[in-house]
């Protein structure tokens, strides 16, 4: 893809998150890895629904900008994003943003492990809350890494969520998954708690995820499940 199909793509999904609500004022961030091995990312201080492409950066792997405009930096959030790519090499694109439902689990200190809708098993499994970082500081990218071996989807505690992929449409279709699973997990509270999928049924769609759909990216497996195999 060339940089400026890329940088109208990053500007596509970033107007995607602030219409859907996931972002407001300057928050969220959307990061890609490009070729040469620098990363192209949304600048600090502009709202998403106002980003347009040459108001992207490109930055190397200390994020230090390489290419953009006077005054335009990246966001102090750009350690986290280096961290996913240093921590995993198939990641290709980085999304923070803060989705109200599932932004509102990780407010309350919950995490989203339950297993109890096909698309999520399949798409994410499990969704873990992480520790809370000090936005700006290596505290998120510390706190972030260890779920990075097994989760492409995770809550920040007190924060928002961030999700990684293959490359920028796998990331923002996480992001997109995680909040329609995470606005079901609250109703299904409210109907009085949701059903989960039995042990074999789970592994009948892990098998389909690997072997059939080829889905990109880690996954935990079920709950306890190398412990029962």
């Amino acid at each position: 893809m060339l940089y400026m199909e890329l940088r109208e793509q990053i500007c596509d999904v970033c107007h995607k998150m602030w219409q859907q609500g996931w972002v407001a004022a300057n928050d969220g961030n959307v990061s890609v890895k490009l070729p040469d091995g620098n990363f192209m990312a949304t600048p600090t201080g502009i709202s998403k629904s106002f980003i347009t492409p040459e108001k992207l950066v490109i930055i190397d792997s200390d994020g230090k900008v390489i290419e953009g405009e006077p005054g335009y930096k990246p966001s102090s959030e750009i350690k986290m994003h280096l961290r996913c790519y240093k921590e995993r090499e198939d990641v290709g694109a980085v999304v923070h943003a803060h989705p109200a439902t599932a932004t509102g689990f990780a407010v309350a200190g919950k995490s989203l492990d339950s297993y109890s809708m096909i698309e999520t098993v399949v798409a994410i499994g499990s969704i873990p809350l992480t520790p809370y970082g000090t936005p700006s500081t290596n505290e998120v990218p510390d706190a972030i890494a260890p779920y990075l071996k097994e989760h492409d989807v995770m809550l920040l505690q007190n924060h928002g969520a961030l999700t990684v992929g293959c490359d920028l449409i796998t990331a923002y279709y996480r992001m997109e998954t995680l909040e329609l699973f995470a606005k079901i997990s609250l109703t299904a509270h409210l109907l009085g708690g949701a059903k989960e999928i039995e042990k074999p049924q789970i592994d009948k769609l892990l098998d389909l995820r690997e072997n059939y759909y080829k889905v990109t990216g880690k996954h935990p497996g079920y709950k306890h499940y190398n412990e029962e195999k």
